[in-house]
């Protein structure tokens, strides 16, 4: 069995996303993690993993940071309050739900952005067969700080997620197969 290849930074754009029109927001931060598979069993372990880290509240499971998730509706909207172990509150509205994604936006929080748009998903890898990535990536603008310092924060938040994730589920049975 494989473990995980490797975690790299990537531009958004190399996902494939769209999530906001050109020039609307300044800054990108993204994280992928890659996670060696059976080639026969590629989709079954992009579904277990899903199952594991992509529901609307399971980042409180993996994410360091996060203490509380409480999903809520206003309206048809899904929302989602995250209580930071800090003591902070970040509130994010779901934009889009896939099968294995799904594309939020932070609606409010003490973080140093606005404009903030993300997507979170596991998918097949482009050119590996035996390979699963989890991506994570947003758009953004600085709120008050420097540029610099507003991606600074957002990276960290990726690299201690995808970290997490790396440690929990980044081997393929941890994705999903047994042995």
């Amino acid at each position: 069995m494989k473990h995980v290849l490797a975690t790299a930074i990537v531009a958004g754009t190399a996902f494939g996303l769209a999530m906001a029109p050109a020039g609307a927001a300044s800054l990108v931060s993204a994280k992928k993690l890659e996670i060696n598979v059976d080639a026969t069993k590629t989709e079954a372990e992009r579904t277990a993993l899903w199952e594991k880290i992509g529901g609307w509240c399971a980042i409180s499971e993996w994410h360091p940071a996060i203490a509380k998730c409480e999903a809520s509706k206003d309206g048809d909207t899904e929302m989602r309050t995250l209580t930071l172990k800090d003591g902070g509150i970040i509130k994010e509205k779901l934009l889009e739900k896939g099968t294995t994604s799904y594309k939020y936006e932070i609606t409010e929080s003490p973080l140093p952005v606005k404009n903030y748009t993300a997507m979170f998903s596991v998918a097949p890898d482009d050119d590996d067969l035996d390979e699963i990535n989890v991506l994570w990536s947003a758009t953004y603008d600085s709120n008050g700080a420097e540029d610099k310092e507003a991606r600074k924060v957002i990276d960290g938040i990726f690299k201690d997620g995808i970290a997490s994730i790396k440690a929990k589920h980044g081997t393929a049975e941890a994705a999903g197969e047994k042995k």
